[in-house]
C-alpha cells in the first residue's frame, strides 16, 4: 500500500507536466529494492497508463500539433523498440539509469522555475528533421532505459524553443506513450515476470494522474511538490551511479 500512494503521487505530479513517470517509478521501486529486470518493464507499464490519460486530456484541451508531432513519432518508436529488445549488464545498467536519474531531477528543479510562466507559446516550431532525429535518438534511450523520454525531450525543445511549455507537455504525453508501449513490445516476455503488485499500482497511478492532468490543464502550481520529487528521483540517480 505504501508503494502503491507513493507511484500514485509520483504520477500525479509528472502526469501535471505531461510525463508519465518512469524515472520517478523506477526511483521508487529501486529504493524498495526491486531487481532491475523487474523494475523497467513495471515502469513502462505504469507509464503507459498515465501517459494514455494525459495524451487524451492534452489532446482535448487542444495542446498537441499532430502535423509536427507524428514524424518524431515516426522516428522514435522503431528506436525504442530496438531499444527495448537490449538488456545491459548490470554493471552498464546501472551507471546509464544513474546518469538519466539524475538529468531528470535536474530538469525537474528547471521546470518549476518556469510553471509560472503558464505553458508559454512556442517560439520557433518543430523542424522537420530535427524533429525526427531528436525522436530517433531520445526513442532509443527511452527503449534502452525503461524511461518513456519524456524528461530527455521536454528540456530539449524548451532549451531549442522548438515548443512552448503546454505544446511540449502535450507532445511529450503522446511521445511516451508511444515509446512506452514499443518499449514493452521490443521486450514483451518481460510481461511475463511482473510481480502481483502490478495490477493494484496500475489503478494508484491511474487515481493520481486523473488528479495531475487535472491540474496541468488548470495550470494550478505544483512547485513546491515537484521540488522534494526531484530530490526523490536525485537521491535514487546517485544510488544507481555510486552504490
Amino acid at each position: 500500500m505504501l508503494i502503491g500512494t507513493i507511484l500514485a503521487v509520483i504520477a500525479m505530479l509528472y502526469s501535471s507536466v505531461g510525463h508519465g513517470g518512469a524515472s520517478g517509478y523506477i526511483a521508487i521501486l529501486a529504493l524498495f529494492g526491486l531487481a532491475p529486470e523487474i523494475v523497467r518493464p513495471v515502469a513502462l507499464s505504469l507509464n503507459v497508463v498515465v501517459a494514455g490519460l494525459a495524451s487524451y486530456r492534452f489532446a482535448r484541451g487542444g495542446f498537441i500539433d499532430w502535423g509536427s508531432a507524428i514524424p518524431i513519432f515516426i522516428a522514435s518508436v522503431p528506436m525504442a523498440f530496438i531499444g527495448g529488445g537490449i538488456v545491459l549488464p548490470d554493471e552498464l545498467y546501472r551507471p546509464l539509469l544513474g546518469t538519466l536519474l539524475t538529468f531528470a531531477a535536474a530538469y525537474l528543479i528547471w521546470q518549476t522555475t518556469r510553471l509560472s510562466a503558464a505553458y508559454s507559446a512556442a517560439t520557433r516550431g518543430i523542424p522537420r528533421f530535427g524533429g525526427m532525429a531528436s525522436g530517433a535518438g531520445i526513442g532509443f534511450v527511452s527503449g534502452l532505459s525503461g524511461i518513456g523520454g519524456g524528461v530527455l525531450l521536454s528540456p530539449f525543445f524548451l532549451i531549442t524553443g522548438w515548443a512552448g511549455a503546454r505544446q511540449t507537455a502535450g507532445i511529450a504525453a503522446v511521445f511516451i506513450l508511444a515509446n512506452s508501449l514499443a518499449g514493452l513490445a521490443g521486450n514483451f516476455v518481460a510481461l511475463k515476470t511482473l510481480p502481483s503488485q502490478t495490477l493494484p499500482w496500475v489503478g494508484m497511478v491511474l487515481i493520481g494522474s486523473i488528479v495531475g492532468t487535472g491540474l496541468g490543464v488548470r495550470i494550478l502550481p505544483v512547485k513546491p511538490l515537484i521540488w522534494l520529487l526531484a530530490v526523490a528521483v536525485l537521491i535514487s540517480g546517485l544510488k544507481f551511479v555510486f552504490l
